[in-house]
């Protein structure tokens, strides 16, 4: 069984971030290790929720995990909060990198033209930096545009697209792939490229006209847990792609509200499904 660990944090009730990880790659058949950055009460769309900040623990956890001898097949980072905790995490891939093992990072930092309260552009450049050690980045057009000095335009065409992935391409990272894009329109999807061919992926499907909280990490996760079941990259981020917009539909059918989070459990039997064929 493959062994990754997931660096971000832990809202205890509300769906996104570890709340969602651990269990969707779980299901996969993958052994989940988890690094807490900060455990919150809810997550941050809920008003009056607690913090507490676990950037110390972070070095204790990995010089134990050292002793023990420790490997992991991935490493998944997602929300990192201070550049602190961007400067421990660099740390802890030259630690725990391997000739065989992959980087994953999911830059969540922004979204719809804005970073979200607590960052800035110095963070974003940092966390650009943080990216060249990847083997594959996952960041929505947002987060691009902060990393890579590009002006944001959520209705630019092919060449558009094609600009930016290549500016993050020259970040460093080997495989780079912008979320929430398509070449067709009316379509979403995402658009990749392999970093050193130049060669570009993408695969689109109609949009769901439904935002829901920690749809990100919903996706991500179920990427990772592909890509440690065997399949290529192309492959896992449309297998995480079709299971998104099954949770999104299933939390439409279910009533929910959009801030909580979607029902990603109610799904699992089809992520589980498709990674066993």
């Amino acid at each position: 069984m493959k062994r990754i660990v997931t660096i971000q944090d832990i809202s205890c009730v509300g769906k996104c971030s570890i709340t969602v990880a651990l269990p969707i790659i779980s299901a996969m058949g993958v052994e989940c290790g988890i690094v807490p950055t900060a455990v919150l009460s809810t997550h941050t769309m809920f008003s009056g929720f607690t913090f507490k900040d676990l950037t110390e623990e972070i070095i204790p956890i990995a010089e134990h995990w050292e002793k023990e001898n420790f490997k992991f097949d991935a490493i998944y980072t997602g929300y990192l909060g201070s550049f602190e905790q961007i400067r421990i995490i660099s740390e802890f891939f030259d630690r725990f990198k391997t000739d065989d093992n992959i980087i994953f990072i999911d830059p969540v930092m922004a979204d719809n033209g804005k970073l979200y309260p607590g960052f800035d552009k110095a963070f974003a450049l940092e966390m650009a930096k943080l990216c060249s050690k990847a083997d594959v980045i996952v960041p929505n057009l947002t987060e691009a545009c902060f990393m890579t000095n590009s002006k944001y335009n959520p209705d630019g065409d092919e060449a558009y697209i094609k600009d930016i992935l290549k500016k993050l391409a020259e970040l460093g990272a080997k495989k780079v792939v912008l979320t929430g894009m398509s070449f067709e329109k009316g379509k979403t999807g995402f658009v990749g490229m392999d970093s050193e061919s130049g060669s570009i992926f993408t695969y689109s499907h109609d949009i769901v006209n439904a935002i829901y909280h920690g749809t990100g990490d919903v996706f991500s996760s179920a990427t990772v847990g592909a890509l440690m079941r065997g399949r290529p990259l192309s492959d896992a981020l449309r297998i995480a792609a079709d299971y998104t917009v099954e949770c999104i539909k299933k939390t439409i059918k279910n009533g929910k509200l959009n801030w909580y989070g979607v029902d990603f459990e109610e799904a699992l039997p089809m992520l589980v499904n498709k990674i066993n064929k």
